[in-house]
């Protein structure tokens, strides 16, 4: 059974989304994105290198990646490139995100200590 969304009109937009999940699915990426929202403006690529520690090839295609998919602007100004986020919106969907995953670690340290304050388990009799 096919989803009647998935084929009407409504299938670029969600094509769309998905891509931009696309875009945010690999850690460097992200890393990428969250140096450039902390920046006060466009972002030299050696200053991104310098903070993210990724290889200058692998760095390049990210951002071609990011580009792609319109997450990131880039221009070039004689030798060097700059980028910025595409959307202001970005950086507070790296915030949710980010909040997601503390809430998530937070439950699960929860659920573990619940399980460190169990009686003990006896293996003899």
């Amino acid at each position: 059974m096919v989803d009647s969304v998935l084929d009407g009109p409504e299938r670029p937009l969600y094509e769309i989304k998905a891509n931009l999940f696309k875009a945010l699915a690999h850690p460097a990426r992200i890393r990428v994105l969250e140096i450039l929202s902390t920046s006060d403006g466009p972002t030299p690529v050696s200053d991104i290198l310098a903070a993210s520690d990724i290889e200058p090839t692998l760095l390049s295609q990210h951002l071609a990646v990011l580009k792609r998919h319109r997450v990131v602007s880039g221009y070039r100004a004689g030798n060097a490139v700059y980028y910025t986020l595409a959307h202001p919106k970005i950086a507070e969907l790296l915030l949710i995100a980010r909040t997601f995953l503390a809430d998530t670690l937070a439950a699960q340290r929860d659920q573990l200590d619940a399980v460190n304050a169990l009686p003990p388990i006896g293996t003899s009799r």
